[in-house]
């Protein structure tokens, strides 16, 4: 079992869960925009840090 890979998968999920929570609000303008950037740019964070890990992380058996 690889953390870092598997911490990297999560990291991954949670940033599309939060660019996509963004997206919808911003397409339905149902919350105040300055929340909605936060969670852009937080989704965005964790999702290309997700990539990060899990693209540079070597498989280990």
């Amino acid at each position: 079992m690889n953390v870092k890979r598997t911490f990297g998968s999560i990291l991954t999920i949670l940033g599309i869960i939060g660019l996509v929570y963004a997206g919808y609000g911003f397409i339905k303008h149902s919350l105040q925009t300055r929340e909605l950037f936060v969670a852009g740019i937080i989704g965005l964070i964790f999702f290309v840090s997700g990539i990060g890990l899990v693209k540079n992380t070597k498989d280990e058996s």
